[in-house]
């Protein structure tokens, strides 16, 4: 079934490794910079893994967020989130008597607040029960993003947090097309932040087999989507904040409008915890499509899940092959991933936005570290430079350990 309401973007907060606000984010993106660097979070000398992409140069109190929050009450999860929620209300230019009318907050996270759990079962093995932080439990509570943003903004519309691994941004910003389209709220604040790089995750991620430990003498060639000679993601942090509105309601207020979301699917791989499949994938991006009622001729461009693991990588491309068939190969397909890391939970929330930059900026940005195509991964990534590109028609895909599948379909906006 088609949307009842045209949805549209009117705001964006990045807070990334490649950049924090809009502006730096894309001119890095476009330029191919990678925010792989060596972890500085921690000592990594008894560690395989050795990289990641950290947020540089992040100082909290520079949007609205006290000294005290900042180093003693919030998770660097919960930080993120609201630094970045304040730049995209910032960006979408809403006024008070905007946000005293139907608005609420669907904001997503992965994991949640590891950094406060570590930082605490230390003070409880060093220290004794009583040192533990009385903010321990408010801080590993995943719905900690959306409730600290709903007080700080006195936002009494539809406020939840969704985690599915990494489709968990998608998931909300799904969940908030929903409760606009069935009348409960005008505006929605979505997306998603994470901040996982933690000794406890890089272990945990290393020994399963998740995690390239190939390139730690180089980190920006470590996260190569789609090529040869891949052998893991790497893990990134950050948010990816998007203003979601109905159309008349922007329009009324005179509102900046990036793009248009028109579709949407969901779909389970009921498979395995973390191996991908292929049939989820694909009977996502197909409902996408239906309800965007749109052909598979019209995508131009998909922001690819695009991990940097094996195996998702040639998934992916196969389900997009049987989604697309012979147009697949003249779709331009990136993953941004090869520069931002993966941000687990909040990476659909950065890849809408990559997505509504690139239709507004008609420029798709690259895959860098593209240097030996794989047979088994045989569509147009790209490669290593930007492209300018009259983009009216993109596809987000997101997919997660539980096999959950998520994808948005957004089409540039027009009267």
């Amino acid at each position: 079934m088609i949307m009842n309401k045209r949805i549209v973007i009117t705001g964006i907060g990045i807070i990334s490794p490649v950049g924090i606000g809009k502006e730096e984010f894309w001119r890095n993106l476009i330029s191919g910079k990678s925010g792989v660097r060596k972890i500085t979070k921690f000592n990594t000398d008894l560690f395989e893994c050795k990289i990641a992409a950290e947020v540089p140069s992040f100082n909290p109190e520079e949007y609205n967020i006290s000294k005290k929050e900042a180093t003693k009450r919030l998770d660097p999860f919960c930080l993120y989130g609201l630094a970045a929620t304040e730049l995209a209300l910032r960006d979408s230019r809403l006024n008070q008597n905007c946000i005293e009318d139907c608005i609420g907050a669907i904001i997503a996270t992965g994991i949640g607040g590891l950094t406060s759990m570590e930082q605490q079962k230390e003070r409880l093995n060093y220290l004794g029960p009583s040192k533990v932080s009385a903010f321990l439990v408010t801080n590993l509570m995943p719905n900690a993003i959306c409730g600290n943003v709903s007080i700080k903004y006195n936002l009494r519309g539809p406020t939840f947090s969704v985690s599915s691994a990494c489709a968990s941004s998608t998931h909300a910003i799904i969940s908030s097309i929903q409760t606009i389209c069935t009348n409960d709220a005008d505006i929605i604040i979505s997306g998603g932040s994470e901040a996982a790089i933690t000794q406890l995750s890089i272990s945990g991620f290393t020994n399963m087999g998740a995690l390239t430990t190939k390139y730690n003498d180089v980190p920006e060639k470590a996260s190569r989507p789609f090529d040869k000679e891949r052998n893991g993601f790497v893990i990134g942090e950050g948010a990816g904040i998007i203003i979601l509105e109905e159309l008349e309601h922007a329009v009324k207020r005179n509102a900046h409008i990036y793009a248009e979301i028109v579709g949407y699917g969901m779909s389970s791989d009921a498979h395995h915890i973390t191996e991908p499949a292929i049939d989820g994938p694909v009977k996502s991006m197909e409902l996408a499509l239906k309800k965007a009622d749109l052909n598979p001729n019209n995508i131009q461009y998909i922001n690819a899940h695009g991990t940097s693991t094996p195996l998702n990588d040639k998934n992916e491309t196969l389900a997009i092959k049987r989604v697309f068939g012979n147009h697949a190969k003249k779709i331009a397909i990136s993953s941004t991933k090869s520069m931002t890391g993966h941000l687990l939970g909040a990476a659909g929330g950065i890849e809408t936005i990559v997505c509504a930059l690139s239709i507004q900026n008609k420029t798709i940005p690259p895959t860098i570290n593209y240097e030996f195509p794989d047979p088994e991964c045989d569509l147009d990534y790209v490669p290593n430079e930007a492209r300018e590109v009259n983009l009216k028609a993109a596809m987000n895909n997101s997919f997660g350990f539980g096999g959950h599948n998520a994808v948005l379909v957004l089409k540039k906006y027009e009267n």
